[in-house]
């Protein structure tokens, strides 16, 4: 698995600890990640996803949907997930502040359910560390 995450774009590093279950990937510099590719990657390479969560950086938007959007790329954004952390962000739509948010991608389905895996990823904010 470490090897198959390595192997994918934008992937600087990848961390595994067996005794924790848990998978750190870190961006490259410059690198952007696609989050259902590393979950595709992950469950290619035979191993089950529990969570996905990470740590992003960018402007609160809406998008043609009216949708709340974090967008950390120009070509690259995640869809909000409502909850009351983005809905505190609500006010921040359209501006120039930079919002740092920890969040949870993809959570596994209760049950023995098989995984939608295009299914589009919605970002629910577990809390919001900076707003700059």
């Amino acid at each position: 698995m470490k090897k198959s995450l390595g192997r994918q774009s934008g992937v600087q590093t990848v961390e595994v600890s067996l005794i924790d279950g848990k998978v750190d990937v870190t961006p490259k510099e410059d690198g952007q990640i696609d989050p259902a590719q590393l979950l595709k990657a992950t469950y290619d390479s035979g191993v089950s996803v529990a969570e996905l969560d990470m740590i992003a950086r960018g402007k609160v938007v809406k998008d043609s949907s009216e949708n709340l959007v974090l967008q950390v790329q120009p070509n690259r954004s995640f869809v909000l997930a409502s909850n009351e952390l983005s809905k505190g962000l609500e006010a921040l739509a359209g501006s120039s502040t930079l919002v740092t948010v920890r969040g949870q991608l993809y959570k596994k389905p209760a049950g023995k359910k098989k995984v939608d895996a295009s299914a589009p990823l919605k970002l629910l904010i577990l809390e919001v560390q900076k707003k700059e």
